[in-house]
């Protein structure tokens, strides 16, 4: 599968789809090239997230975790909180108002993650990023 290629906030990243999110990966695959905004999460941790709302990407869940390790990109497909994306850059379990969630695991950060927690620490202390992920 094709690598994706993210950028936010002067900072890129190369990210591998997991095999372990076949659906989810093949749906947002359709999407690109993907523009948002990022923003750090609320009750996760050291996390970012994109929030979108009622948006359906047509998946369920796959391969989820509440616990995403540093560089680990989760898509929550809605239910109890609004549908999302969050990407890991330090200590993070996955929650919301409601309590835990869990996401599918679809991406992983493999180059660039040295600059994750420079992300994080700018979306948290700046505000919103836009962010632009694309085929690699």
């Amino acid at each position: 599968m094709t690598r994706v290629r993210i950028t936010s906030a002067g900072h890129t990243f190369i990210a591998e789809p997991n095999p372990q999110a076949p659906q989810t990966v093949a749906a947002f695959f359709k999407l690109l090239p993907y523009r948002q905004k990022i923003i750090h999460v609320r009750w996760s941790g050291e996390g970012c997230w994109i929030p979108l709302g009622d948006f359906k990407l047509g998946v369920g869940f796959e391969n989820h975790t509440s616990h995403p390790s540093v560089g680990d990109i989760l898509f929550y497909p809605g239910g109890y909180s609004e549908t999302e994306i969050i990407m890991a850059y330090g200590s993070c379990m996955f929650a919301s108002k409601m309590g835990q969630l869990a996401g599918n695991h679809f991406l992983t950060i493999v180059e660039g993650r040295e600059n994750l927690r420079a992300l994080g620490e700018k979306t948290l202390w700046e505000g919103a990023q836009d962010i632009l992920f694309e085929a690699a």
